[in-house]
């Protein structure tokens, strides 16, 4: 078994046994050395977005000072979800490393799959208003001169 996966099974466990949530645990790594761990945290802290991955995420961040986490990579328990998904993608890791996959997730009742299925049908769902006084707004954001596009 991998070292860190096993890291990852056992933070899951951790938050299982605290009733933080579900079977969730995420270790980030770069050069081979732990930088973060996360798990589940939903039930926790009443909060849908506090998942492993973003939980580590958070933590990796905090730690290395950066929102920028490029040359890392994430071992986590379940194929991450679109928000996960997301949150990976933003935060520049490198490589996704899962254990169980979106199916595996579904059959112990979460439903993972249901979100895949939302974004490919997003326009029933997700409808552009007050347009023009948002891209004043992106405007004023765009004249200032210093500031970090990400």
């Amino acid at each position: 078994m991998n070292k860190f996966m096993r890291m990852a099974i056992n933070e899951a466990r951790k938050g299982i046994k605290a009733g933080h949530g579900g079977p969730f645990g995420a270790v980030i790594v770069k050069d081979n050395v732990v930088i973060a761990k996360g798990h589940n945290q939903v039930i926790k802290n009443n909060d849908p977005t506090c998942h492993g991955e973003v939980m580590a995420i958070h933590k990796a961040c905090k730690k290395l000072d950066t929102f920028d986490l490029s040359g890392c990579e994430i071992y986590t328990t379940g194929e991450p979800c679109p928000m996960c998904m997301s949150a990976i993608l933003w935060a520049n890791i490198e490589k996704v490393y899962y254990g169980c996959n979106i199916l595996d997730t579904e059959e112990i009742g979460f439903r993972d799959k249901k979100f895949y299925e939302q974004f490919a049908h997003r326009e029933q769902f997700i409808h552009e208003l007050d347009r023009q006084q948002c891209l004043k707004l992106y405007g004023e954001y765009k004249r200032i001169a210093d500031k970090v596009h990400y």
